[in-house]
């Protein structure tokens, strides 16, 4: 790299640091000053689960009806600050109940003493969430809203050598504790008194526990020293910013089940220093203590317990404390107070083992569980994969229209039980939870369906087995010098896996599967066609000039006129057959023509009163007749299937041409999919003849 280029980075990371947020972070100042601090912010002294779920709501919150039931999206889990990298979809109703926990812990309601448990099937965002909050309480701990503070011990003239340890200065408060826990019990309550007076905050300065053993050893040595002066003692503390890191172990812990061999309860709550016990002379001196454990650390944020259930009993046990008592017991020390929200995820079969379990019945006592399900509507499974595979991360390939939807409709019919309804088919109930109207259907039936469906989401296929297979589907093509990823391929290597899916547990579930993909493949069939139908269809005058003939038809028709034929200028009787073979395209029995004409005519009449002029295009079910009896009078003109035999002359060339451009302009496609798609399409047209000719 040229010296030219070294300056130029150098200028631009100088540009973006900024010192004064740097010195905001790393403030440090007197218990003197901390105390102004807390008079203009009292914010700063809230626990752990005030702090989270501030955290969460000061990003926002969007409401909406959905089936009836009002909903609210929290903003936060959409990830804004890493734009979306981590964000969660279609799980709004676990996500409220998770959010209405935090809400009842942050004002003390009880679920402050409970460990939230995240239950559902492997893949479906538990960790995500998990790592979601983490990464918010630590970027939260850097801002002015989320400030907070911890202190050191200082001893800078080593008077106190035999207090702090020989030649040392400054002793940090190994559990990052908020200094307000240094006030004796006996005066907190007029201390917050005289720090809530006046405050126009409505947050109310409260101090709860003790400090830990090696602070509460320093502090009562001192107090003997100054003969029982506090102020003397708190000359001896620094304050200062404190910033969380799950990298440096600052208010963010992780623990996850090992070997048992390999594993013990000092993990989680520290363990003897042996190199200061000489120092010290005593194993239960504080001082000889590493209070390092995952709780330990995890004090003044959270502390993610992965696959909890796994862990060995004897973890389990310090948990019952940790999340009722808010205290541990390290090893030769009094219990410890810890403020710290404990959230943990499990699997199913590890949580049934729990029911199971009567001895563990104090730990599901102490448990909140909130099942997250997967994902149950068609448009939050989509979101997903088109956050990890879209047109900026993919590089010499595209997918096609419809593949991600298509490898999403499959895994969602998975995870839906067989409706009790007989007439009702998966595929028509994926339609309904994904908002789209059928006949007969209301949303009290949907309301109906949800509730009858107790495993709902708890089985199927994860959002893990896609993305492998849509990975292996964009590496093929790449390697195949292929420029597009199609359905066909996708569900080519979907159907590859499931023989050797370790978690399929039977034959019948594997067949199950196999047959939902071939009603997969039908739908796409029924996209891809209407499509191409609707790109033939797409002469935005002719569909004009058929929409005029027939409300001409249909006007006389209603008023038993004649129409005038524009040739020869006569007058004749309404053209039934132009009507009939545009309204049968929309399935309308004879029967019913004439209430679907009158309908017409009261529908023109309606908006004419408004001052506005008919359009086709307003009228969902016209616009449809009109586009499959357009797509009908020219597919033979056209001669799409001519493309199966390859035999094309120039100016059907140029039609098909016309045809593949729409495509690619109205439908999302490029050149290689538009082309893969018309092929298709021509085959089934051409197999459609064949059927015909029988």
């Amino acid at each position: 790299m040229s010296t030219e280029s070294g300056n130029n980075i150098r200028d631009i990371i100088s540009q973006l640091q900024t010192k004064s947020d740097y010195q905001g972070l790393t403030w440090a100042g007197s218990f003197t000053d901390y105390l102004d601090i807390v008079k203009k912010n009292p914010k700063v002294t809230r626990n752990s689960f005030q702090r989270m779920y501030d955290m969460i709501m000061e990003k926002g919150t969007s409401e909406y009806v959905d089936v009836k039931k009002h909903m609210v999206h929290y903003n936060f889990f959409d990830d804004p600050d890493q734009d979306g990298k981590d964000a969660v979809f279609g799980a709004d109703i676990p996500l409220m109940k998770l959010v209405n926990v935090l809400r009842s812990a942050a004002f003390g309601y009880g679920t402050e003493k409970r460990v939230i448990l995240l239950h559902g099937p492997v893949g479906s965002a538990k960790s995500t969430i998990c790592r979601l909050l983490k990464q918010g309480v630590e970027r939260y701990s850097r801002t002015d809203q989320g400030a907070l503070y911890t202190f050191e011990w200082i001893d800078e003239e080593g008077k106190f050598e035999d207090v702090f340890g020989e030649g040392v200065r400054v002793f940090p408060s190994p559990m990052h504790e908020d200094p307000m826990l240094l006030i004796p019990e006996e005066m907190r309550d007029k201390v917050c008194e005289e720090i809530n007076r006046g405050s126009k905050d409505e947050f109310r300065v409260n101090i709860v526990g003790e400090l830990c053993p090696p602070s509460r050893f320093i502090f009562r040595k001192l107090l003997e020293a100054y003969n029982g002066d506090v102020n003397q003692v708190l000359n001896h503390v620094r304050v200062k910013r404190l910033v969380l890191s799950e990298n440096d172990r600052i208010g963010i812990g992780t623990f996850q089940p090992k070997d048992e061999k390999n594993q013990d309860s000092t993990e989680l709550t520290g363990d003897l220093n042996y190199r200061k016990i000489a120092e010290y002379g005593s194993d239960s001196d504080p001082r000889a203590f590493n209070f390092d454990g995952e709780f330990n650390v995890a004090n003044r944020g959270m502390i993610e317990f992965v696959e909890v259930l796994k862990l060995d009993v004897a973890f389990l046990y310090d948990l019952l404390g940790a999340s009722q008592e808010h205290r541990i017991k390290p090893k030769k020390f009094a219990q410890t107070m810890i403020d710290e929200v404990i959230i943990g995820h499990t699997n199913e079969p590890e949580y049934r083992k729990l029911q199971d379990n009567e001895f563990m019945e104090a730990l599901r006592d102490r448990t909140v569980k909130i099942d997250i399900p997967y994902i149950t509507k068609l448009n939050d499974e989509i979101d997903i994969y088109k956050k990890d595979f879209n047109s900026e991360k993919l590089r010499g390939v595209s997918i096609a229209p419809h593949t991600i939807e298509v490898a999403s409709m499959w895994a969602i019919m998975t995870r839906l039980e067989k409706p009790k309804k007989a007439n009702l088919t998966r595929l028509q109930k994926l339609k309904l939870y994904n908002g789209k109207s059928l006949p007969n259907y209301t949303e009290d039936n949907i309301k109906e369906l949800r509730k009858e469906a107790k495993r709902e989401g708890l089985e199927g296929i994860s959002p893990r087995y896609i993305q492998d297979k849509l990975s292996n589907a964009i590496v093929q093509a790449q390697q195949r010098n292929k420029g597009s990823v199609n359905a066909f391929m996708m569900m080519k290597e979907l159907e590859g896996g499931l023989k050797n899916h370790s978690l399929i547990g039977s034959d019948e579930q594997r067949t199950d599967y196999r047959e939902l993909l071939g009603v997969v493949k039908q739908e796409y069939e029924e996209i891809i066609k209407a499509e191409v139908q609707r790109a033939i269809s797409a002469d935005e005058s002719a569909l004009q000039r058929l929409c005029a003939n027939y409300i001409d038809n249909v006007k006389a028709y209603t008023q038993k006129e004649k129409v005038r034929n524009p040739f020869s200028g006569a007058d004749e009787d309404p053209d039934e057959r132009l009507m009939r073979s545009i309204e049968e395209k929309i399935e309308i029995p004879e029967s019913r023509k004439d209430d679907f004409r009158r309908e017409i005519m009261n529908y023109i009449g309606a908006i004419s009163l408004d001052g506005k002029k008919f359009d086709y295009k307003t009228n969902e079910r016209l616009h449809k007749a009109l586009e499959l009896k357009l797509f009908e009078d020219q597919k033979d003109t056209i001669k799409l299937t001519s493309l199966v035999t390859s035999v094309t002359d120039k100016d059907t060339q140029e039609k098909i041409d016309i045809v593949k451009t729409r495509l690619i302009k109205d439908f999302g496609y490029d050149d290689v999919s538009a082309t893969d798609v018309l092929h298709y399409v021509a085959s089934i047209f051409a197999r459609g003849d064949v059927k015909d000719k029988k």
